[in-house]
């Protein structure tokens, strides 16, 4: 048993997902999981089968140059990574001992909870934590801010800037 003189080990947190496109959605999430946080770990699912607008390596630096304010304000290590292996063998792989899931609507909840009960079954050790969406991105999706986008419509207040820059090059080709 520790006692109070033992250190703790830091809190790492795993927050996964496909990111195609990253959205202020998501940011917001990974803001507020970094507050909970000493290191944070968002992992980008490889994920074929969603059809993904933007190559895995493409992702994955999107998502490090969006998340480098965050990062740079909290003072804390959020490392992006990407994987296609089992949720839980990642989180295991990069030391994480609290999965982040981001809510949006209650439409996300009856998946999420069965996501987090397998996961459980597998990996006790390793909580789900739910963070809610912010009231001002609780509908974005990244589905539909592509097909807004691919319609024609503004996407700029669902997108970071770089992000924007880069969806709207890619739809126009």
């Amino acid at each position: 048993m520790a006692d109070d003189t033992t250190p703790r080990k830091g809190r790492v947190g795993l927050y996964p997902g496909t990111f195609d496109p990253i959205t202020n959605g998501h940011l917001d999430v990974i803001d507020r999981a970094a507050r909970l946080l000493d290191k944070l770990v968002v992992g980008v699912a490889i994920n074929t089968g969603k059809g993904p607008l933007f190559a895995l390596e493409e992702r994955v630096d999107l998502v490090k140059a969006e998340i480098e304010p965050i990062a740079h304000r909290h003072r804390m290590v959020i490392e992006v990574l990407p994987f296609e292996s089992l949720l839980i063998d990642f989180a295991r792989h990069v030391g994480a001992g609290m999965i982040v899931r981001g809510l949006r609507a209650v439409s996300d909840f009856d998946y999420e909870f069965q996501m987090a009960g397998m996961n459980y079954r597998m990996a006790p050790d390793i909580e789900t934590v739910f963070l809610m969406a912010s009231e001002t991105h609780q509908f974005i999706a990244s589905r539909l801010v592509k097909e807004v986008a691919k319609l024609g419509g503004d996407v700029s207040s669902f997108l970071p800037p770089t992000t924007l820059r880069h969806v709207m090059r890619r739809i126009k080709a």
